[in-house]
């Protein structure tokens, strides 16, 4: 006798259900993204017990006819695709025709539908149909989802407590708003309304009534386009920052799509403006051709693939980066909050990099508590003084301050003024800020020094491989090599940013960065690395006492810097106090 049989469909349904519906978010997503594709305008959802009893989802899109109605609960039926070439043209959130019969085999459901001439109502339980019936004459579909996970019970007893579902389901149904700002969402929960978007069509509203006022006063717009991919949406001011990367909402084509890469692509291009231990809030659409996407990787849809990576990256870091460039990025300290701040941490902003990486200079600025540092010594003992840093009229913003300095408190913190209000310039980030920025000129210039003595940098002999592979990098980087003996480089000059001294274990320390990071070894980034630490060594520390004269010269260079708001690792380097605020905390204005 054959061991072989066809499973029959309900088991294999219930199977399906373990990969499309883990959990009741899943539900709610395959239910809401139905009622889109129906092309609704209004749609609710309404749970009961977080949806562990029940989900109802209400909308009032196309409805289906008698026939359709009893189709949709079969298996791979679906209005969404016909042939092979279909998956390359997907415009749906829905596809694979496997969302209702999974959900129907774990648990009851009524649909009721109608789309303009014919009602049709169906009670199924467990994938087998109850009752049929006529559906009320009301365009548009409600579907009750209730008993979940029934006859599935190791399932059920691994479903979160009832405030992590609602969470989940809240989290998602806002991204979809944000999604849809032209579809008003209703979330409710044993009666008490969790969510309601207005539909206005107005994205920024939708932020609005998402996040709150807090946040959406702090957006900034972006847009960009290329041949291949046109951006838009949302991105938050460097000031207003989260701990997880739950506020990064990326919409491909009016989906919701979770991607590590590009999740990362959009944090990196924040580099300099914030901590890298805390994440922006942003909502970002971007739209392409559907042939240069693949959302059927999963089934639920929701990670995909992009066949032009590369383009789209370039796209986002420039929109991005100019956004934030071209924005007034001067932080009112009423606006900085504490919840904000508990998530920083900048007692690890020390690179992760050897001594040996820091170029020739004396070491940081020490003071006696009584001694004070002057413009002259400021001149003298700061980083990389003699390089050229070409000043360009840029920032008219923080240009048009006309800045006063009027003191200096703690030692630490510039006190200036102006007829706009007070602001405190942190004297160690402004210095680091010009610092970084004139280390990086000079670590950009890829200038090299020729050695006297080669160094000669033995590998074994699968380093080696990976290494001769990637010379390239190593030229760019200013690096003049040639192999010499067995598995062995021998290093002719090497770039002038290199201690002296430290020549071998700097040179070690970039080969094994080099084939660690491989194809991902970004030049740009290491030696943003590299300035970043070498400025925040040499920069000013913390109760070093400084004369108003050094003061304003402080003010002077950061004024010209290219970013002058934000250290390297982030943090402000500037803060204002308008007179209003001042005036309001005093009482002198309400």
């Amino acid at each position: 006798m054959s061991k072989i049989k066809v499973m029959n469909e309900n088991l294999s349904n219930k199977i399906a259900a373990g990969e499309v519906v883990e959990r009741i978010s899943n539900v709610v997503k395959e239910l809401v993204e139905n009622s889109i594709d129906a092309g609704s305008q209004n749609i609710k959802v309404e749970l009961l017990d977080a949806g562990k009893r029940r989900i109802k989802v209400i909308d009032d899109g196309s409805g289906m006819d008698e026939e359709d109605a009893l189709s949709c609960f079969k298996r791979h039926a679906t209005s969404k695709i016909y042939k092979d070439d279909d998956l390359f043209f997907i415009n749906t959130l829905g596809f694979r025709g496997e969302a209702l019969p999974s959900i129907a085999s774990v648990s009851e459901v009524v649909l009721e539908t109608f789309d303009g001439s014919n009602g049709k109502m169906i009670h199924m339980k467990g994938g087998e149909i109850l009752e049929e019936g006529i559906a009320p004459s009301r365009k548009g579909t409600i579907i009750t989802v209730s008993n979940l996970f029934f006859n599935t019970p190791a399932r059920l007893k691994y479903l979160k407590s009832e405030p992590a579902e609602l969470a989940n389901i809240t989290q998602y149904i806002e991204k979809l708003a944000l999604s849809y700002p032209k579809i008003s969402f209703v979330l409710s929960n044993n009666g008490g309304l969790v969510v309601r978007t207005s539909g206005s069509g107005n994205l920024l509203k939708a932020i609005h009534e998402i996040y709150g006022k807090d946040v959406s006063s702090n957006m900034i717009p972006i847009k960009g386009s290329n041949d291949d991919y046109d951006i838009g949406g949302y991105i938050s001011k460097p000031i207003l920052q989260r701990s997880t990367r739950n506020y990064m909402n990326t919409i491909i084509n009016g989906r919701v799509v979770r991607n590590i890469e590009l999740n990362k692509i959009i944090n990196d291009a924040y580099h300099t403006y914030k901590p890298e231990s805390v994440y922006p809030i942003v909502v970002i659409t971007v739209d392409t051709d559907p042939t240069l996407i693949d959302v059927n990787i999963h089934p639920t849809k929701q990670d995909i693939k992009f066949s032009k990576m590369q383009e789209l990256k370039t796209l986002l870091t420039e929109s991005i980066k100019k956004a934030l460039y071209d924005t007034l990025l001067i932080p009112d300290a009423i606006n900085m909050k504490e919840e904000d701040d508990e998530t920083l941490d900048y007692s690890s902003i020390e690179e992760e990099l050897p001594s040996a990486l820091f170029v020739r200079e004396e070491e940081s600025v020490k003071t006696a508590d009584n001694d004070t540092l002057d413009s002259d010594e400021y001149d003298k003992k700061s980083t990389q003084g003699t390089m050229d840093f070409a000043y360009e009229k840029k920032n008219s913003e923080i240009k048009s301050l006309e800045l006063y300095p009027v003191g200096v408190a703690f030692g630490t913190y510039i006190v200036a003024e102006n007829t706009e209000g007070i602001f405190l310039i942190d004297q160690h980030a402004a210095v680091e800020r010009v610092n970084y920025e004139k280390v990086l000129k000079g670590l950009s210039l890829c200038d090299s020094i020729s050695m006297l003595v080669p160094i000669n940098v033995e590998l074994s002999s699968s380093d080696m491989t990976i290494l001769r592979s990637r010379l390239s990098i190593l030229v760019n980087m200013g690096f003049e090599l040639e192999e010499f003996g067995i598995n062995t480089f021998k290093v002719n000059a090497h770039p002038v940013w290199i201690r002296e001294g430290f020549e071998y274990e700097t040179i070690k320390t970039v080969f094994d960065l080099v084939i660690e990071e491989g194809n991902d070894f970004e030049l740009v980034k290491f030696n943003d690395k590299v300035a970043a630490t070498v400025a925040c060594k040499k920069s000013l520390k913390g109760n070093t006492r400084i004369t108003l004269e050094l003061a304003e010269e402080i003010l002077k260079d950061l004024v010209n810097c290219d970013n002058p708001y934000n250290c390297p690792h982030g943090r402000p380097t500037i803060i204002k106090f308008t007179v209003y605020e001042l005036e309001k905390m005093f009482k002198r204005a309400m």
